[in-house]
């Protein structure tokens, strides 16, 4: 439960704070300048790094993570944040950035014992490698990721949504590595990066800026490295194929402008997405395109895990030298996207003239709402007990929504939104660990073929969607679909672990849903304000013994 609390209170954090954020960075002027060099032609806040940086250090203090490693890379993290919070507000020189990237790193080296002693069978066996070869090459890595990463962040929900693939495998090998304080910090992201890239696919409402770029790479490397070179049975070279696709891009283009004869740190428009734009990609579909490799990334890193270090390597170089040369092909012989491509013809077609035509609209918007409904009331009347802390804090709710509404100015979809962000896990998770007796066989089948019919009416609706304001499918649902599917597949040999896995998978559905609705009702908010209210008071009134 503590775990699916840190991620939860990350994601509620992040999401509460970035409204917040972004009506203080359009006040003071810290907005991202559109330039020759950027894809966005307004100007946008930059500071949803500072936001996530909240939401994941909140609960992990609340929490208390508090071993020696975890504390050292809290430390590290600090100067990455001040220094991204500096760079985001008045800029920094690159030398001065990087400064503060080696002060973090030379942190989590010597007081978090972070170190690169092993590379595996490359090395002959047993041998580690003598600290003056070790700190250098450790250094090495955690500025060149942190950097990666900050230098991947050039298209909406693209760093974010590959930093979530990254820490959701380095998630689940803690899980498997008995390591559960590198399993908070891991959750902690996840729920930050899902807080903003809410706000952040495209077209994107706010920029994590270097604040968080520089924070999800310094994370991901840190605790990638904490968990293959301590005690577990992982292979060395799994960093290498977990976070290797960012890091192919940072390397291929500086070497570029090295044999340009240009610094390789200056500007330009020779990553990865600014070519796949080139080449006719739609912004979307390149970001779509990179989570799908980088998909592909995690997938092998997980599969081959306990592998050979020399496979591991050898894959990576192929898989590196493959892309480089398709790549390159592309550009050199001027192949460009066919319009209409394969998949708009198989699939945005017939979307565009459903949509156009709005009949399967007109009922599929009621049925979701009653879908939404029914899952919220059931949620509230499943868990066979519900306890008084948890009975207490829905009554709480039950007149923050109600004092909220009579204040015209504060917005009533605000208040349902926070209200159920809380209560959903809460209701989900003690409905699937301690049912009502009657919660079985035939009523239980139907329980969660609720959740499943929602899931497919969310992706129908958002596809279908015609209103101005209406929700729009972006690259976000990929990485929403696949957590649904694969996560409760990874967890097989324990039905416990299984348990949660769907309690997750669940939770996430119900979230993304709501989103949905919200975006599609346009201030018809009545019918999910009172099922809020429904909800909330029989969770209220179980808790604390009136029911």
């Amino acid at each position: 439960m503590i775990l699916l609390g840190v991620l939860v209170f990350s994601m509620l954090i992040t999401t509460s704070l970035i409204p917040l954020f972004n009506f203080l960075a359009v006040r003071y002027d810290a907005l991202d300048m559109p330039d020759a060099r950027k894809v966005h032609s307004r100007p946008i806040p930059r500071v949803g790094g500072v936001a996530m940086a909240i939401g994941v250090l909140t609960p992990l203090l609340i929490w208390n993570a508090s071993s020696s490693p975890v504390r050292a890379y809290l430390a590290g993290a600090a100067v990455i944040v001040l220094f991204g919070i500096i760079d985001d507000l008045v800029g920094l020189p690159p030398p001065v950035k990087m400064a503060g990237q080696v002060i973090a790193a030379v942190i989590v080296i010597f007081g978090g014992e972070c170190e690169i002693r092993s590379l595996g069978a490359l090395l002959p066996a047993g041998m580690a490698l003598p600290a003056l070869v070790s700190v250098p090459l450790t250094l090495i890595a955690v500025v060149g990721v942190t950097n990666a990463i900050n230098l991947a962040d050039g298209l909406d929900g693209l760093a974010g949504g590959i930093s979530l693939l990254i820490f959701g495998c380095l998630g689940v090998l803690a899980y498997e590595a008995s390591d559960p304080e590198t399993g908070l910090v891991t959750l902690a992201f996840i729920g930050a990066i899902f807080g903003f890239l809410r706000y952040n696919t495209f077209p994107a409402s706010i920029f994590m800026g270097d604040t968080g770029s520089q924070l999800l790479g310094f994370t991901a490397i840190t605790f990638s490295l904490a968990l293959t070179q301590g005690v577990s049975h992982l292979s060395p070279m799994l960093p290498l194929v977990l976070i290797g696709f960012p890091v192919l891009d940072t390397l291929s283009v500086m070497t570029t402008r090295i044999i340009q004869g240009r610094s390789p740190f200056s500007p330009d428009k020779n990553h990865l997405h600014h070519n796949l734009l080139a080449l006719g990609f739609r912004h979307p579909e390149s970001v779509l395109f990179m989570y799908v490799v980088q998909t592909l990334m995690v997938m092998a890193a997980y599969r081959y895990r306990h592998s050979s270090d020399w496979l591991l390597l050898g894959g990576y170089l192929l898989f590196s030298a493959l892309l480089l040369v398709i790549m390159s092909c592309a550009q050199r012989t001027g192949w460009q996207v066919v319009r209409p491509s394969l998949i708009d013809k198989l699939i945005e077609d017939p979307f565009r003239k459903l949509r156009r035509q709005g009949i399967i609209m007109e009922y599929a918007l009621p049925g979701f709402l009653v879908l939404v409904v029914a899952l919220l009331v059931s949620a509230g009347v499943t868990p066979a007990l519900i306890p008084q802390p948890v009975g207490v804090a829905a009554l709480a709710l039950t007149g923050f929504i109600l004092a909220g509404s009579l204040i015209r100015k504060t917005p009533l979809v605000e208040l349902i939104r926070i209200a159920l962000y809380i209560i959903i896990p809460l209701a989900v998770y003690l409905g699937e660990t301690s049912s009502v007796s009657w919660m079985t066989g035939a009523l239980k089948r139907c329980y969660d073929a609720l959740f499943y019919s929602t899931a497919l009416f969310t992706f129908i609706i958002s596809r279908l969607s015609r209103r101005e304001g209406g929700f729009r499918s972006t690259p976000l649902d990929f990485l929403i679909i696949l957590t649904v599917i694969v996560v409760p597949y990874v967890f097989t040999a324990d039905s416990g672990d299984r348990m949660m896995a769907l309690v997750t998978a669940k939770i996430v559905i119900l979230y993304f849903s709501l989103e949905v609705l919200l975006a599609e009702l346009r201030g018809n908010y009545d019918v999910v304000c009172y099922a809020t209210l429904l909800l909330l008071l029989i969770f209220g009134g179980r808790g604390t013994g009136w029911i």
